[in-house]
């Protein structure tokens, strides 16, 4: 299946308050720039937390194994693709190459994520689900005219912080 997509960049993982429930925040590297909050599981927002701090564990963890496992069979995880959001669920795919054969592989965004920022592999999302779930934070919408997306990296994840307190599950049904 062919998509019209964006590529992101992994920015932060959060806990949505009361309900101490994990977000993985991606921001679309052009365009918009929109931000896409997702919810995901304890286990895989650990994770990514680690790969996103670069924290080394004593013995590998679950998506560690799974990148070492590629390497060693000489498959390369080239890309993640979130697809769809489907019933407030997210789907993403897993595209797998060794030399001429490819693979397409479905995944749940958190462990498809949790790989990609291990194997140094882009993450993209569906336009369509960038279209319903994704949003133009107010400090882009606000200062258009600055160029610099180091300096209001720290901007958007505390935009993300308050967006994450009124947020909830429902509010990504159709």
């Amino acid at each position: 299946m062919l998509w019209s997509m964006h590529e992101m960049e992994v920015l932060d993982v959060r806990v949505e308050l009361p309900t101490n429930t994990p977000i993985v925040l991606l921001k679309e590297r052009s365009g918009d720039e929109r931000l896409l909050p997702i919810f995901i599981g304890g286990p895989e927002a650990s994770s990514i937390s680690l790969a996103l701090q670069g924290t080394a564990t004593p013995r590998p963890m679950t998506h560690d194994l799974l990148r070492n496992i590629l390497e060693q069979v000489d498959l390369t995880l080239e890309r993640v693709v979130i697809t769809e959001l489907n019933n407030r669920t997210f789907l993403a795919d897993l595209f797998l190459r060794r030399e001429d054969e490819t693979w397409t592989v479905s995944s749940r965004p958190s462990d498809a994520i949790a790989l990609a920022v291990r194997s140094g592999a882009p993450v993209f999302a569906a336009d369509a689900v960038l279209d319903e779930a994704g949003y133009i934070p107010e400090s882009i919408i606000d200062d258009d005219d600055e160029a610099d997306g180091d300096a209001d990296h720290e901007e958007v994840v505390e935009e993300f912080r308050q967006f994450i307190e009124d947020i909830r599950p429902d509010d990504f049904s159709s």
